[in-house]
């Protein structure tokens, strides 16, 4: 058997990976995002590492050998860690686009889906514009829902609610940044939040309404989010019920509940709002063809 030839020694080290270089490439950190994202997540190389870099996913693509000091290597490193092991990428980056406001998240709320805008057009299509009206969003979270509704109708006076006083410390500051004096925020849960205030033409809620112990929850990304805001009950009904029982009595003649729910939970909630006497229930169905929104009216006088 051939004996194989000598090893000559190296005049240079074998070059390290991403965490041991002073200076690494672009193109380095998304093949390394590559290896280490679930094969499911592996499309978001590029716009995991630009938005580590605090650039474009174009320049990403179009120029991999640009160099990126070692801090910033390090930071995108950790983003990829952090993605692998189930944090939003909404987390990540401290932002999430909803409805075309640029909003702050934390873990200490859950992250806007695109599904939740439907709720938004809903509530939007029942205030005409022009005319004062009353809206309160109830467990607001980062105030997506109230502030959307602030942009586009600003003569309405909107009570963002939640519980979590983390939760609604995110959804003022949200609100400072975007300038939206019209919204105020009170701490309580459902409608204890609502004691003293005078009647609404409108309350919206995007509640919990994910079963407990379904597997949703173990979702990629869901599982880091607060589980309060997510769980509610073993049919996932317990925040719908608690809502439609206290809220007609918060509305004026006239006024509307709608509420954000599962896609099988549609006739339930409608049963729901029939039972409080609501008038007029109707579900909407998102992009998706789901039933997700559904609504009542309280009678007028």
């Amino acid at each position: 058997m051939p004996s194989r030839p000598p090893t000559r020694p190296s005049s240079s080290p074998p070059s390290p990976g991403p965490e041991g270089r002073a200076a690494v490439t672009v193109g380095e950190l998304v093949r390394a995002a590559r290896r280490r994202l679930p094969a499911a997540l592996a499309g978001e190389a590029e716009l995991l590492v630009a938005a580590a870099l605090g650039t474009g996913r174009a320049q990403v693509m179009a120029f991999p050998e640009r160099t990126v000091d070692a801090a910033a290597a390090r930071r995108c490193l950790e983003w990829i860690a952090r993605r692998a092991a189930g944090a939003p990428l909404a987390y990540l980056t401290g932002v999430r686009e909803f409805h075309g406001l640029a909003l702050e998240v934390t873990p200490a709320t859950l992250v806007p889906r695109p599904e939740t805008e439907l709720l938004v057009e809903a509530a939007l299509a029942r205030l005409p514009a022009g005319r004062p009206a009353r809206v309160a969003d109830l467990g607001t979270g980062c105030g997506a829902v109230a502030l959307a509704i602030a942009r586009a109708r600003p003569e309405t006076e909107v009570l963002a609610t939640d519980r979590s006083a983390a939760a609604l410390e995110v959804a003022r500051r949200n609100a400072a940044r975007l300038g939206f004096a019209h919204v105020r925020f009170r701490r309580g849960g459902w409608c204890a939040a609502l004691a003293g205030e005078p009647p609404f033409d409108l309350i919206v809620s995007n509640p919990p309404y994910v079963p407990e112990g379904d597997a949703a929850l173990e979702a990629d990304g869901v599982r880091a989010e607060p589980r309060e805001a997510l769980a509610a009950g073993p049919d996932g009904l317990d925040a719908i019920r608690a809502i439609a029982r206290c809220a007609p009595r918060h509305l004026r003649p006239g006024g509307w509940l709608l509420l954000e729910h599962g896609a099988a939970q549609g006739a339930a909630v409608r049963g729901l709002l029939q039972a409080e006497g609501l008038e007029a229930v109707e579900t909407l169905r998102d992009l998706a063809g789901h039933e997700r929104v559904t609504g009542g009216r309280r009678p007028p006088a």
